[in-house]
Formats: structure tokens, sequence, C-alpha cells
């Protein structure tokens, strides 16, 4: 009979001791500091065809801005340019970057999508926010009938 006593107190202990872990992970879960994307360092990678300089994900001033260094091999155009979220929402920019005009090899532009809607896509200043841009262009020598596509990414915390 004592040892049954005994086995039931010590099971209940543990028990409780259990509780207590799984309140305090909870408390900590749901104030954010269990949250591993603000772990993660910000990136933004685009292939080898062209080397991301700067980049700048706003929520603020509503906009998404990327610096791309030429690293095709040859002097391109740009045709097409995208941006993209894997939310529910599409992300709209309705002020597209000026991709006009030669880009040399080993240039450096500026592609910055205005007026977009990155609070409704759910972009919180402070939080990390991932965002797919897709770029289209061709050799100035071959012509628009060789035209190419190079997605990438931009993870990086929101301002």
């Amino acid at each position: 009979m004592k040892r049954a006593q005994a086995a039931l107190e010590f099971l209940t202990t543990y028990g409780w001791a259990f509780l207590v872990i799984l309140i305090m992970i909870s408390a900590l879960a749901y104030f954010g500091v269990l949250r591993p994307s603000r772990l993660l360092p910000d990136r933004c990678s685009f292939g080898a065809e062209f080397e991301c300089r700067d980049f700048q994900i706003s929520q603020i001033g509503d906009a998404v801005k990327v610096k791309l260094k030429n690293n095709v091999g040859e002097a391109i155009t740009v045709n097409s340019m995208s941006v993209s979220t894997e939310s529910a929402i599409t992300l709209n920019c309705t002020g597209d970057p000026d991709f006009t005009g030669v880009w040399p090899l080993g240039g450096i532009r500026d592609f910055i999508f205005t007026e977009c809607n990155t609070g409704e896509v759910g972009f919180v200043s402070g939080d990390k926010g991932k965002v797919s841009i897709s770029l289209g262009y061709y050799s100035v020598r071959s012509g628009p009938e060789y035209s190419h596509i190079v997605s990438g990414t931009i993870f990086a915390t929101v301002i």
C-alpha cells in the first residue's frame, strides 16, 4: 500500500512540474520570444546572373527596393519585372520601377516598386517579410526573341 502511494506522489509531482514547463513555454511563444524568424538574418538572392547589392521592404513607405548588379556577362535590356508574396492577398504595386534602357555589364541599378499594399498583405514594421521578384531580360546582341526570366527572393526586416 505504501509503495503505491509513493509512486502516485512521485508521478503527481512530475505532472505538476511538466504542467509548469508547458505554461512557461506557451507564455514565451505568445509574447514572441520563441519566434525563429527573428533569429534568421536578412538576405537577398538572385542567383549568379544578378548580384544583390542592397534591398529593403518598407511598410511605412509602401515600397519594395532592390539594388542589383548585372553579372550576366554582357549588356542586357530588362523587359519585365514583378513582385509577389506567399500571402493569400496579392501584393500590388502601382508604381513600377524604371527599367528602360541598356544595362551594361557590371552596371548597378535601383529597382523601386512604390505604392504597394504592404499593410494589406500583412507586413508589419519590425517583423520579417518575404518578397519574390521575377525579372525578365534579354541580351542586347540577341534581341527580345531570346528572353530569359530570373527569380529572386528578399527576406528582410520590414521597416
